[in-house]
């Protein structure tokens, strides 16, 4: 496995290990976080808000006896944040979890706009980082973001930060963040790393038929998750790319890749093709949606992720694949999740990463999503099931 200033160039996105129902799968986790350690990531991150999550990654450490042995990076939850005294709460927490005593790598959450790291001053929060410094609780001191560039600079200059966390990708390569605050991140010493760089399986599983055919008739043999991940490691400014693993054999091919790439091997042949791989996709995409599932849960139950895969799924196959998607994952559900549920409360949107117009653009999917003749087969396709059932 590479590295780069002591990172394992390759890190675990623990977001998405597999849930049975409502649970996560502890032994499934222990087994693919296990494996990720002997091939040589050294790097896992974790999140408060993510439901159980932490307490599993703590559980896998303390079973393991391989605290020392990783980078371990979770995060502040700075939007639950009012007062002093609330830092104390949420991280006191954050370490009962994790079962450990010390974080090497703690982010503040989420930022989208300065305003919040000036809320945070205002409560003290850089005299509170100083003295979890002092006191060796945390390591390192960085922010997760999802914004424009301007405001990632501004950010960035606020605070003597030691990392930075961005989604980046060949997709995104001028949104958010962007080359431009990846570059200028690394130029002030941080460590970068890179969140969605699949941009939630878009990259990989939603391509266009278009540049699917042109990967697989490439002379260099890669799949289409091997050129995502290449073209990050391309670029000699990103320390760490995280990926959201959850089997075995996503873990070993990752790694694979890990250990071949080389910084700066990309030529203009290379280049050219991922330029005309984007094009594709732009062509097709309908909503800029990466399933991080930062919007849910609906109040009123709607899986708004699942509704838009199916929605692009459309476009970039063709309209009855994603429509059939659509009508076995979510229309056949005993329990609604449709959008007509949708009452436009907006707590979706004020969550989103991507700034989507969600309620808008569930109604658009749902138009193409739900023709009239679906919902006639709907309608007896559920009272065979509810038979069935019964």
């Amino acid at each position: 496995m590479k590295q780069r200033n002591g990172i394992s160039i390759l890190g675990y996105g623990c977001m998405r290990f597999t849930r049975n129902g409502n649970t996560l799968d502890f032994d499934k986790a222990d087994k693919e976080f296990m494996r990720a350690v002997e091939l040589g990531v050294n790097y896992f991150d974790t999140a408060y808000i993510y439901p159980g999550n932490e307490d599993l990654v703590g559980r896998i450490i303390e079973k393991n006896g391989i605290r020392d042995k990783i980078n371990l990076a979770t995060k502040l939850p700075q939007y639950l944040i009012n007062n002093r005294a609330a830092l104390d709460k949420y991280f006191a927490e954050e370490l009962k979890r994790l079962r450990t005593d010390y974080v090497d790598y703690y982010l503040m959450h989420h930022m989208t706009d300065y305003a919040q790291w000036e809320k945070l001053k205002a409560i003290g929060i850089e005299e509170w980082l100083a003295e979890k410094k002092a006191s060796g609780q945390i390591r390192n001191v960085g922010f997760s973001f999802h914004g424009d560039t301007n405001t990632f600079k501004k950010i960035l200059n606020a605070y003597d930060w030691d990392s930075c966390l961005v989604q980046y990708n060949y997709l995104d390569e001028h949104t958010q963040a962007g080359r431009a605050g990846v570059e200028a991140a690394a130029a002030k010493g941080l460590k970068v790393f890179i969140m969605e760089p699949l941009r939630g399986g878009k990259l990989v599983d939603l391509l266009p038929e278009k540049a699917k055919k042109e990967i697989a008739n490439e002379r260099h043999g890669r799949s289409p998750a091997e050129w995502a991940f290449r073209w990050l490691w391309n670029q000699p400014e990103i320390t760490c790319v995280l990926s959201g693993m959850n089997s075995i054999d996503m873990i070993e091919e990752n790694c694979r890749i890990a250990s071949e790439v080389e910084a700066g091997e990309f030529g203009d042949e290379e280049k050219a093709f991922i330029a005309k791989i984007r094009n594709y996709i732009i062509e097709s995409t309908k909503v800029n949606c990466t399933g991080c599932r930062y919007c849910m849960p609906c109040p009123k139950g709607v899986d708004i992720p699942a509704i838009f895969s199916c929605y692009n799924h459309m476009y970039s196959e063709n309209k009855n694949s994603g429509r059939l998607e659509y009508f076995q994952t979510v229309a056949l559900r005993m329990t609604p999740a449709d959008a007509s549920l949708c009452v436009k409360c907006g707590k979706c949107e004020q969550h989103c990463p991507q700034s989507i117009p969600i309620r808008e653009k569930l109604v658009e999917a749902d138009k193409h999503l739900r023709p009239w003749w679906q919902k006639i087969y709907l309608k007896l396709a559920k009272r065979v099931m509810v038979g069935r059932k019964h």
